[in-house]
């Protein structure tokens, strides 16, 4: 049993090796505050909240280029928020970057709406659409990952890989003049708050050649 339980351990160093936490428990540092609503982001018992009624715009310090992103969430009923990839500090994330989108797509606001294919959750917001039917109910906490490796964008979310995509798919014109951020090659991860709750933690990342 013990032989098993030291695999494991290896197993699970080996899974993580060269990744760094962006997020350490305790307070904000690596992070600065670009846009500030309510109180903001908060950290609460080593988590990091979205409170409900906070909105902001929290971006790594640092830019990234070509990485992978790891974290897990936890969403309240009709959650909403989003994870901002080389993103500019300044500008509309979504557009001007890419916006990972984050959603409680089947609560009692969201779940009666007619959402585009590409609001659903993880989808690169208002672009290229994901599969649905990964999420876990709202108050339990899930897994996700993001990565961008040169043109190519993947999310796995609960251990399903829901997006897989070449970015130069996207060729309709009206949408790459719309989303020029499609092209930039790096920038700052961004947590984007829209005034309802949502906690994160364990954030760490692997930066890649």
């Amino acid at each position: 049993m013990r032989f098993i339980l030291l695999l494991l351990v290896a197993a699970t160093a080996f899974a993580e090796e060269g990744f760094v936490p962006l997020f350490k428990g305790k307070n904000l540092d690596g992070w600065f505050v670009m846009y500030k609503q309510g109180p903001g982001f908060v950290v609460e018992d080593g988590i990091l909240v979205c409170p409900a009624d906070g909105g902001e715009k929290l971006e790594t310090e640092k830019e990234y280029a070509n990485f992978i992103f790891r974290f897990e969430f936890r969403l309240e009923p009709d959650s909403n928020n989003g994870i901002g990839i080389r993103a500019p500090r300044e500008g509309h994330t979504a557009t001007q970057g890419m916006e990972i989108q984050i959603l409680d797509q089947s609560g009692p606001k969201y779940g009666p709406m007619k959402l585009r294919p590409e609001q659903y959750h993880g989808s690169v917001y208002d672009v290229i659409p994901a599969r649905t039917g990964f999420l876990k109910k709202p108050g339990e906490w899930q897994e996700e990952e993001i990565e961008a490796n040169g043109r190519r964008i993947k999310v796995t979310l609960n251990g399903a890989v829901i997006l897989d995509a070449d970015l130069d798919m996207v060729r309709e014109p009206a949408v790459l003049a719309k989303h020029p951020g499609l092209a930039r090659p790096s920038g700052h991860i961004i947590l984007i708050g829209h005034g309802t709750r949502v906690e994160f933690r364990n954030l760490r990342i692997k930066e890649l050649p």
